[in-house]
């Protein structure tokens, strides 16, 4: 048998697995899990801004040991079956980080989350130059073959051949 607690009453009521269909049950698990997975990979994600772990460690989370254990938990975010659903990858840094406990103190201060986000915003521009830098030294057919999927670059080395050839 199975516990809930009653509404509006703080004993718990009991009930009997039998009472609910089983498919009923299998898809209310399924739901817990879908939510579940949603709300630790939108706090996962959350770790990305230094302004948010400011926010914590001003109100005292990373002091708390079972908050602690819940990050050690969420390291199972870094394994490729779950890390695909990431858009912010630089939270798993974070995360990896946040095992330290001279780094979570650190983040008190606002100066720190001010110089992580300053660096954040530089590493991106650097790559968004070398990006583009990278996208204009490329030769004219292989930037078409990149948009376009196609995969010019083996019609140009059989011209190459060919005209080698003659």
């Amino acid at each position: 048998r199975s516990e809930k607690m009653s509404e509006g009453n703080d004993e718990p009521m009991e009930t009997e697995p039998s009472d609910r269909p089983a498919g009923c049950q299998e898809s209310e698990d399924l739901e817990e899990d879908k939510d579940r997975f949603e709300v630790e990979l939108e706090f996962v994600q959350c770790l990305a801004n230094p302004f948010y772990l400011n926010f914590l460690a001003q109100h005292g989370y990373f002091k708390d040991k079972s908050f602690i254990n819940y990050l050690k938990y969420l390291q199972y975010w870094k394994r490729p079956e779950y890390a695909k659903y990431i858009r912010y990858p630089h939270c798993l840094h974070f995360l990896d980080l946040l095992q330290h406990e001279a780094f979570r103190k650190e983040l008190v201060n606002v100066g720190c989350a001010k110089f992580i986000d300053d660096q954040i915003l530089l590493q991106w521009q650097y790559n968004a130059h070398k990006r583009i830098e990278s996208q204009q030294k490329a030769p004219p057919f292989k930037r078409v073959a990149k948009a376009s999927g196609a995969d010019l670059t083996q019609s140009g080395d059989k011209q190459q051949q060919q005209q080698q050839q003659q």
